[in-house]
């Protein structure tokens, strides 16, 4: 058993053989489906950690500039980008990085299909296929008024002419029973398109490494595809399963407050800044050695060490009181929580500036690649 007193607080903490594991599960419905299956940096970019990626697969997907690089410098193959929208000052330098690139619109497309033709890239369209299968609004792509992907109802008879794929998403820590919808709402909805296609991605949120998932059922839908469609190259871009229950965030109890007969344990790391996904979600993690708080002995609300008010979740049982000292293991928190932690899809910081009494603009600072590689090193 891993001695977690042995690392600094806070920490996050990769296990490789876990990591590995996934991989390799991964790598075998690949090989099994005949599905090219990338990894999505906007869920795991620890690039440090990419040459075991390469060992299984290898390629990418990206969601802006600085990904697009990362792909391209540390993944050794061009990216496989799409962003919900390009900047005119970018899109050069991500052509140049991409192999394959998408856009979430036909006005994009447009723009952008000229300059996308002479660097030999692959043109895709995200379409969205009206398929609700997550129930959190903030995490689904299909929510009712989505400003992702272009609806069927607003498709030409025929997609102009250099869209060689198109990509769907719907999915977010999905079985694989959604994965079967999602590929019959492609061919009901979008069937037409599909024979004059080179390629079709089905997105992301296929959890396949999860305990239980129907791994086989997965496989079987995809070669079900592939047999009706044989010209067509299928790709998957999970993110969570690659790094999923892969590692922990370790913390340490500074002290323990009460009031109002809340007991709230004070940590070293922050929901706010450290896990923000469980703000959002909202979400509440598990942590190692804890259980339900209904019934425990002893029940503790984590507080993170940032003044917002609402940086805490709870609540959690354990069978002694709590001290400072005490060691607080937050299980599967790699995925998606290392990367928003950070720069979330790789989107730059906005520059900071000042206008000085004369009316004089002065530029303080300013954002770059190299601060968001920095920072996912």
């Amino acid at each position: 058993m891993t001695d977690y007193r042995q690392f600094p607080s806070p920490c996050y903490v990769v296990d490789e053989s876990r990591f590995r594991r996934n991989l390799a599960l991964i790598q075998s419905v690949a090989q099994s489906s005949g599905a090219e299956i990338i990894l999505a940096f906007k869920a795991f970019a620890l690039w440090k950690l990419f040459p075991i990626v390469r060992e299984y697969i290898g390629a990418s997907t990206a969601s802006s500039l600085a990904e697009a690089r990362l792909a391209y410098e540390e993944m050794g193959a061009p990216a496989h980008t799409f962003a919900p929208v390009y900047r005119e000052d970018e899109f050069d330098a991500i052509a140049a990085c991409s192999s394959h690139i998408t856009f979430n619109s036909l006005a994009q497309y447009t723009k952008y299909a000229q300059r996308c033709r002479q660097a030999g890239i692959s043109c895709g369209l995200r379409c969205n296929p009206e398929l609700s299968l997550v129930e959190t609004d903030l995490y689904n792509p299909c929510v009712q008024g989505s400003r992702l992907g272009v609806p069927p109802a607003q498709l030409p008879d025929r997609l102009p002419e250099g869209i060689e794929g198109l990509h769907f998403h719907c999915l977010c820590e999905s079985s694989a029973a959604d994965s079967e919808s999602l590929i019959a709402r492609v061919e009901e909805r979008f069937g037409q398109y599909l024979p004059a296609l080179r390629w079709v991605n089905f997105g992301g949120g296929h959890l396949m490494t999860r305990e239980g998932y129907e791994v086989d059922r997965l496989v079987d839908a995809i070669r079900a595809f592939r047999s009706r469609h044989p010209h067509l190259r299928v790709i998957l871009e999970p993110g969570s399963a690659f790094a999923w229950r892969v590692g922990e965030l370790v913390s340490t109890v500074q002290d323990v407050v009460e009031n109002g007969g809340v007991r709230t344990a004070m940590l070293d790391v922050s929901f706010a800044c450290h896990m923000p996904d469980c703000l959002e979600m909202p979400y509440q993690p598990s942590i190692m050695g804890a259980k339900p708080a209904e019934g425990a002995a002893y029940v503790y609300r984590m507080g993170g060490n940032s003044c917002l008010s609402g940086d805490y979740v709870g609540d959690w049982g354990f069978d002694a009181p709590l001290q400072a000292g005490d060691r607080i293991v937050f299980e599967d928190m790699i995925h998606y929580t290392t990367v928003k932690t950070l720069m979330f899809n790789g989107v730059s910081h906005p520059s900071i500036g000042v206008v000085r009494l004369d009316g004089r603009f002065e530029l303080l600072r300013s954002y770059s690649y190299e601060d968001y590689k920095n920072r996912m090193d």
